[in-house]
């Protein structure tokens, strides 16, 4: 697909064109279409990745490496994993065959609650080429028109990946519209798109703080936020320590430059002394950058630079990690709740009282007891994929799947019913 050279309103009233025609089709279309692109994945890989490789070398010469860099990178696996990913959708129920509820009113009239699509979403994204597919694929799956608006750090992995979705979607004879792409205005474009309240009936941006912020300023039409993640492992004094270094690494280690890693580790007070000395050296010898506060450098037992007030309050999205002693569950719950974005956090402890204040108090969209904060995923949620994870409460909280991408509405029947 290429970048389309069209104002963006007019891609935005195509969508709303083909947002009309999506309630009516066949769910049969929606399975075909995406089972098509699946296998335009597949038999595109090449194609793929040398349109990647673009973007890497751009990326490069521009001086984005380490974990930034692994999320724009796609390799035959991970190209393999969106096909998978599209099929898992497909597999799911379809969400718009739901009734909500249903009844007979006092007057007779048979009314019915019933899932419709949301009609047209924009997804702007950074970085991330795949979740064009997860974002095309939960939308046509939920009935809905799409337009993608991806970072130009991936311009040409993302044109081709959209370009597999349309013409899948108009092979299995969805109208034109249903995906559209669009790039390259920069954040004037980015203001366009989001003050096109007639066309576009919601926007979710899947990125930091900053795109977060750019959005606030100019936006006219609701914004579902899939935000940052500035995760927390909490280490409580009744933990299991092998475990919580287990979960304190993975969370922190696996796959560092995603939103449900984590960015603080923090530990009871109690144990710090015996707990931080192997957990730091294990995070260290993973080449995780340390920082912390005075307790927790007094006792690391190897190198950890001072936090600043800044620390605490950052996702890195990298190999660093901010490290905090704290005194008991209660002063956890209020750091976490101070500082953290509302994503994913996580206790570790063999205190049932401990997990149940924590579970209770911490103010979050998933808390964790006794696992990695990277279970926050779509596909680990048996969603099949999602957008992101929102943080906000209203209308969605938690990974944004197939369900999220929809709302409701009531038909009522009657057989000549008029009030008095």
């Amino acid at each position: 697909m290429a970048v389309t050279s069209e104002s963006v309103v007019d891609v935005c009233a195509r969508s709303r064109a083909a947002s009309l025609r999506l309630g009516g089709i066949d769910p049969a279309i929606r399975d075909r279409a995406l089972l098509r692109a699946a296998a335009l994945l597949r038999s595109r890989t090449a194609e793929i990745i040398e349109a990647n490789a673009t973007d890497i070398e751009a990326a490069r010469g521009q001086g984005i490496e380490g974990a930034l860099l692994d999320r724009l990178s796609l390799d035959a696996e991970r190209v393999e994993a969106m096909a998978v990913g599209v099929e898992e959708i497909v597999a799911l129920p379809d969400p718009l065959a739901e009734v909500v509820r249903r009844e007979t009113l006092r007057s007779g009239i048979e009314m019915k609650q019933v899932r419709v699509p949301i009609g047209v979403i924009a997804i702007v994204y950074e970085a991330r080429p795949n979740v064009t597919i997860d974002a095309a694929a939960l939308c046509l799956k939920s009935g809905n028109a799409v337009i993608l608006r991806g970072s130009s750090s991936a311009a040409a992995s993302n044109a081709v990946l959209a370009g597999i979705v349309a013409e899948a979607a108009a092979e299995a004879g969805m109208p034109s519209g249903v995906v559209e792409l669009v790039a390259g205005g920069g954040r004037g474009e980015l203001a366009e798109l989001a003050q096109q309240k007639d066309l576009v009936d919601l926007i979710i941006p899947r990125g930091g703080e900053g795109l977060k912020r750019a959005l606030e300023e100019v936006t006219e039409i609701p914004v579902l936020y899939a935000a940052s993640g500035n995760c927390h492992v909490y280490v409580h004094a009744e933990a299991d320590q092998a475990m919580a270094r287990a979960i304190a690494v993975n969370a922190k280690v696996q796959r560092p430059g995603v939103c449900n890693s984590a960015e603080t580790l923090l530990v009871d007070s109690s144990i710090a002394a015996q707990f931080l000395p192997d957990a730091l050296a294990e995070l260290r010898s993973a080449g995780v950058e340390l920082v912390g506060d005075e307790r927790a450098r007094e006792l690391a037992g190897v190198e950890v630079g001072g936090a600043t007030t800044e620390d605490w309050d950052t996702e890195y999205l990298d190999l660093k990690l901010t490290v905090g002693v704290v005194d008991g569950v209660d002063a956890a719950i209020e750091h976490i709740n101070r500082h953290g974005s509302g994503h994913s956090e996580a206790i570790v402890t063999g205190s049932a009282e401990a997990a149940d204040a924590f579970t209770r108090r911490v103010d979050a969209a998933c808390v964790y007891v006794n696992a990695s904060t990277r279970f926050t995923d779509g596909f680990e949620f048996g969603l099949g994929a999602e957008i992101g994870n929102s943080t906000q409460k209203l209308h969605a909280r938690g990974p944004i799947g197939l369900l999220e991408l929809t709302t409701t509405k009531y038909v009522l029947r009657g057989d000549g019913q008029v009030r008095g």
